[in-house]
């Protein structure tokens, strides 16, 4: 056998591959898949994005975080008064990176009120599940389960309240893999 035709490994996957080779050192499979991707881009990009869910790569200039912990001490943003159909006045606070929104936050004059204690709760909850979804939509910050469960956690105001409950839960997942 000589040293052209000797086993040896495609430089991607490992996979052993006998006789010739190609000059890039891939087996036929990597070979075939490597000139997809140059001939063919978003053919790759389109099945990457069906099978994984997600674009193939991040969109230029977005640098994904890890975490809110990540953001930046002072945030851009947007303030909304409206009033709901009881006549109450909220506040919604939108903060942004490069004009794209990445919290949310709502207030009301009245949060001493003790009838509207639940409804905050339940706000808060909404409004710290949608920043999570913000960041990871615009700054590619990872989502995940634990992720939720701190947001629904940190948005209860007392014992029994529903995102107290909800967290209570939904915890009991944690120790089944997820």
């Amino acid at each position: 056998m000589t040293p052209e035709s000797a086993p040896s490994l495609c430089s991607i996957c490992d996979r052993q591959e006998t006789g010739s080779r190609q000059e890039d050192g891939l087996c036929h499979y990597c070979a075939s898949l490597a000139q997809a991707v140059q001939e063919q881009p978003e053919v790759i990009k389109r099945l990457w994005l069906r099978h994984h869910n997600e674009p193939i790569l991040p969109e230029p200039g977005r640098r994904p975080i890890e975490s809110e912990a990540e953001l930046p001490e002072v945030l851009d943003g947007k303030r909304y008064r409206t009033i709901d159909r009881d006549r109450n006045k909220w506040y919604l606070s939108v903060s942004e990176v490069n004009g794209k929104p990445v919290e949310i936050f709502a207030s009301t004059a009245f949060d001493r009120d003790h009838e509207l204690q639940a409804r905050i709760a339940n706000l808060t909850t909404i409004t710290r599940l949608i920043s999570l979804l913000l960041r990871h939509i615009f700054l590619g910050e990872p989502l995940t389960f634990e992720k939720c469960l701190k947001q629904i956690q940190r948005s209860s105001r007392q014992k029994n309240d529903l995102p107290d409950m909800l967290y209570g839960v939904l915890s009991g997942y944690r120790d089944k893999g997820q």
